[in-house]
């Protein structure tokens, strides 16, 4: 059985901006740790001899021209939608260590 760690938990919550308290990443840990073992159940499935599939219909996407355009909102517009926004760019925190 997959068994996440509260601390693992805690992680993936710190990646996804969420707090939570200890009972909460315990209970999540529970959870996420049988969706894991849930979706583990595919390892069992035999696939030797199938072929991969991508698009069962058989259509195809249909693309619009990609046209670029002028925008009629003010760059100082979309600055206000940001907590900080710096030489035309958002200013975001990094998500690597």
């Amino acid at each position: 059985m997959i068994k996440l760690s509260q601390e693992e938990v805690a992680h993936i919550a710190k990646l996804s901006r969420l707090n939570l308290t200890s009972e909460e990443e315990e209970k999540y840990s529970t959870q996420l740790s049988s969706v894991l073992e849930y979706v583990g159940l595919l390892d069992e499935v035999d696939t030797d001899g199938v072929d991969p599939l991508n698009n069962v219909t058989g259509l195809e996407n249909i693309y619009a021209a990609d046209i670029v355009d002028q925008s009629e909102i003010e760059q100082s517009d979309i600055a206000k939608n940001a907590p900080k926004f710096e030489d035309g760019f958002f200013q975001v925190p990094g998500v690597f260590e």
